[in-house]
Formats: C-alpha cells, structure tokens, sequence
C-alpha cells in the first residue's frame, strides 16, 4: 500500500500551504467568505461552500447546519461549527492541490515516473481513501440510474451525485441542460458521464494527498 494507517496533520498544514496552487486556492476561498458577508443574498454567497467541495456539503445530510432554526445560541453555535467545517474543507481541498502540484517521489507513489498519465489516475484507485470516495460516487451515480431509468418517480435523485463529484458535477449539469430538452436519455448520458469524470477528477486529488500525508516523510 501506498499509504499508512497514520495520519500527519503537519504535512497537511504544510501541503496546504506551501506552494502556489494551494495558497491561490485558498485566497480564492477567502475572497469568497468575503462576497458571503457582504452580499449574503447574492447568488456568489454560494462560493465558500461550492470552491470547498465535495465535503462542505456532507452536513446536507445532517439534521443540524447554518440554517439551524430555535434562534440565539443554537443558531451562533451552528454557524461557528460550520465555519469551523468549511475552514477545513478548506485547508483538505488545499492540500489535495498542494499534492497534485509537487513533482512525483519515489517514496509516496508506485508508479513509475516514464508513464506520467498512468501514475496520475492511479491514484484515484491504489489507495483505500480514493477508493471509499468513488465507491460513494458510485454509489450515488446508480442511485440517480436505477431512479431515472427503472423507477416511475426519479423525485430529485440526481442531487446525490452532484453533490458527490462537486463543485465539478455542476459543470455536468450546465452541459446536460441543453440536451435534455431535445432528447431525454442525451442529458441523462452527459450528465452521468459528466459526474464520473468530476469524480474521476476528485478521486485524482484525493489520492494524491492520501499518497502525500500517509506515506513515508518526503526527502525533498
């Protein structure tokens, strides 16, 4: 296995900082907690939580968020917790660019260095992080099929993957919506293709930072 069991904060912290993409990633994130404050009701207030995906939006699923209703304490607190959430989201999704932007090392991938294309999409599969992550993709991906193709009510199924391969899948949705008009199961194509490509892309960097931080210390 290309990863330990053991997790290292500090690569992270180091990951998600100590290179041009990462640190650009993360302004970009603050210029978007920026338009969230004072334009709360613009449709940019969406940035923070669409640049810190796919996991800003695992609280959808949790009965408790920044919307949380009862007012006063139960609402700051809810909102501090996730702002806590989205700094993380943050400093992770940073530090999967941080990893995707340092040259490939002996001692993290298996691969080797003559089949650079290979070696990248490798680490969407060789590695128990990646794996879980397209499992879920899967997962959802099929959920929205068996909905749309076999149950008389697909409801809103192809919310689950969208989340799942975001902030990509969106990109899927706005290229469906043309072909869903003319001919049904064409959106349905495009946008399934579209969200196992963004999950492709999404299980990339997830690979690399479970390469990055579980490995052995890096020499260079």
């Amino acid at each position: 296995m290309p990863t330990s069991a053991r997790f290292r904060p500090r690569r992270l912290l180091a990951l998600a900082t100590d290179s041009l993409p990462a640190r650009a990633y993360l302004g970009l994130v603050a210029l978007g907690v920026v338009v969230l404050f004072l334009a709360p009701d613009s449709p940019y207030a969406m940035a923070p939580a669409l640049l810190t995906a796919p996991l800003s939006f695992l609280p959808v699923v949790l009965p408790f968020g920044a919307g949380t209703a009862g007012g006063g304490a139960a609402e700051v607190a809810a909102a501090v917790l996730y702002g806590g959430w989205l700094l993380l989201c943050a400093l992770v999704n940073a530090a999967a660019f941080g990893a995707l932007a340092r040259r490939p090392d002996r001692a993290t991938d298996r691969a080797p260095a003559a089949r650079p294309r290979r070696t990248l999409l490798a680490a969407a599969v060789d590695n128990w992080p990646a794996r879980a992550y397209v499992a879920v993709v899967a997962a959802a991906l099929g959920t929205f099929l068996y909905a749309v193709l076999l149950s008389p009510d697909p409801g809103f199924a192809g919310i689950w993957p969208l989340i799942a391969a975001a902030p990509l899948s969106f990109l899927a949705v706005a290229m469906s919506a043309p072909a869903e008009y003319s001919l049904p199961w064409l959106g349905t194509l495009v946008f399934s293709v579209g969200v196992a490509l963004a999950g492709l892309v999404n299980a990339v960097l997830i690979g690399r930072l479970a390469r990055r931080i579980g490995g052995p210390p890096s020499r260079g």
